[in-house]
């Protein structure tokens, strides 16, 4: 493994953190991050959000010691925000910018001077801030509820940057950015001083870390290298790990079998001494003398081979030990058998249509607050159009409520707002931005049998387990559930449901995944024979997609095919 970046900026001594419930989250972890920028990365669940929250104070260990070597500024997965403070607020220079402004008014209150301090040129680095952050310097006097999410995020950041603090740690800081917002971020980090960990399975903002920690079995370990490079470091060694796993089983049933074949040997010998006894065929004293030697000699035998066979299975179980065996979801779709030339969705602005059909993947792009959710929202919700008018015109035994032309046609001409989403399905799973849509109080089983009524229990339980959903985690309320888990339902309950849907609508999807399970995500859609349609600004997504089609929503409210 390379060499991390050396002068530890945070160690941790034997961490171990448990919940209220007794549920421990980290056990005895020991480890240190370097100075520089590192990308910390694991698999949900794993802590990654907690040992941040540890190392900030946040939270207090259980047992165990961290230590920072100076300030630490955080900012968690999720800012709750006062919608009504000002943006100045948030970048944590009010005091002194309003202090400026009143001196440079005439107010001449010595407390107005102690407010400044030093920092008379508090406005013009607070723009300067704004500015690397892509915004324009009146944002200053804006309110906070003014702002986009991504827009707070980026102004939270811009305001770590001015503060200096000596180490920032930063969660999932790309999850509510758009491209633009991205680009601000990466130019930020590119240009960072200071001790830097960042959570995030954005693989662009992981390309750009000096070193990459993942939190895995309790485990710190940190690689000198950017994830790609800690990536091929981890395939090529669990490579030879099950090479030497295989090597090891090979050598351990070569042992055994000459163990047994020594054993023959030795019986073989024991049942000649004891024939060659009982003839008398030699002196009885020497036939005694054989049968010594031949017990001692037996037990050197088993001794020996004993030995081999035991070095060999603890040979295995160290190569086993390398070797890791992690649960991951297994997504295999069912298939909602839409023919290459079956109309689905249909998406258009006051100039142009595009007609959405078969098994293709579409990705709607565009700046954060263009409008990709409204249209979603708008796509979803003319399904029920669709439902009423072929409840209205199917026979009772009809099994396919395909889109009628008169009903195509009317969608196409009726008087919409400047883009339009029409379905022409209404066979329709969405996946919001934010989870919901399940009911709290009923259980993960339940929530999911709801969308697959005729499916046999056993059958959807085998089917759950796919997602990771087994045992006591399928009885849990929706309302026990941790965010990954939370998603991993939501995510089961729209691509198990029955009958299979013919369109999947998926609005930001990998911003509750790690980085194994948007690989799980990503091969499932690439082989759903269904219509798949995908908002995402993670471009590395979306490349791994095979798109047929992409929309990017501009400033003007139009669509254009990128």
């Amino acid at each position: 493994m390379s060499q991390p970046t050396l002068h530890p900026s945070a160690t941790l001594d034997r961490l171990t953190f448990a919940w209220p419930d007794g549920s421990v989250a980290l056990d005895g972890l020991s480890g240190a991050f370097g100075s520089g920028r590192t990308g910390l990365v694991g698999r949900n669940g794993a802590g990654k959000s907690t040992l941040l929250r540890l190392i900030a104070g946040d939270l207090e260990p259980t047992s165990g010691v961290v230590t920072a070597s100076g300030e630490v500024a955080y900012l968690p997965q999720q800012l709750t925000l006062d919608v009504d403070r000002r943006v100045s607020d948030l970048l944590g220079v009010s005091e002194a910018l309003d202090a400026v402004r009143a001196i440079g008014a005439g107010d001449v209150d010595p407390a107005q001077f102690d407010a400044v301090g030093d920092d008379w040129d508090i406005e013009a680095r607070a723009e300067a801030s704004l500015a690397e952050a892509g915004l324009a310097p009146e944002f200053l006097d804006r309110r906070i509820g003014e702002l986009s999410g991504g827009e707070a995020v980026l102004v939270a950041i811009a305001g770590i940057r001015l503060r200096r603090a000596p180490i920032t740690l930063l969660d999932e800081p790309t999850n509510n950015l758009d491209r633009d917002a991205r680009a601000a971020l990466a130019a930020m980090v590119r240009a960072w001083k200071g001790t830097l960990i960042a959570v995030s399975h954005d693989l662009s903002l992981l390309e750009l870390m000096d070193d990459t920690a993942e939190l895995y079995a309790q485990t710190l370990s940190v690689f000198g290298g950017p994830y790609s490079e800690w990536r091929a470091w981890l395939d090529a060694e669990q490579d030879a790990a099950r090479r030497a796993e295989v090597t090891a089983a090979q050598a351990l049933r070569k042992e055994k079998r000459q163990r047994i074949e020594a054993e023959v040997k030795l019986a073989h010998r024991t049942r000649t001494a004891k024939k060659a006894e009982i003839e008398k065929r030699v002196p009885k004293i020497v036939a005694h003398g054989r049968k010594m030697a031949a017990e001692v000699s037996a037990g050197k035998l088993r001794t020996e081979v004993g030995a081999k066979e035991d070095a060999a299975r603890a040979s295995l179980d160290e190569a086993g030990r390398r070797v890791r065996s992690d649960a991951s979801m297994k997504i295999e779709l069912p298939d909602p058998q839409v023919s290459r030339s079956r109309r689905i969705a249909v998406l258009a602005d006051e100039e142009r249509a595009w007609v959405i059909q078969g098994p293709e993947r579409v990705a709607l792009i565009g700046r954060n607050g263009a409008g990709k959710t409204t249209l979603l929202e708008r796509l979803v919700s003319s399904a029920a159009e669709v439902a009423v008018h072929n409840s209205a015109r199917m026979r009772p035994d009809s099994a396919d409520p395909a889109i009628s032309a008169e009903l195509y046609e009317f969608l196409l001409n009726t008087e919409r707002p400047s883009l339009q989403a029409e379905a022409l399905t209404d066979r329709i799973g969405y996946l919001p931005q934010r989870v919901d849509g399940l009911d709290e109080h009923r259980s993960v089983f339940e929530n999911i049998a709801d969308a697959a009524p005729q499916v046999p229990e056993k059958e959807l339980r085998n089917r759950l387990a796919r997602f990771l959903i087994r045992g006591a985690t399928a009885e849990r309320p929706v309302s026990a559930l941790s965010g990954g888990e939370r998603f991993r339902v939501a995510l089961a309950k729209l691509l198990l449901s029955d009958p299979p849907p013919h369109l999947v609508v998926l609005d930001e999807p990998t911003n509750n995944l790690d980085l194994d399970t948007v690989d799980q995500l990503v091969e499932a859609l690439r082989a759903y024979r269904g219509t798949v349609l995908v908002v995402s600004h993670d471009d590395a997504f979306l490349a791994r997609l095979d798109l047929d089609l992409t929309l990017e929503i501009e400033a003007g409210g139009a669509l254009r095919e990128v």
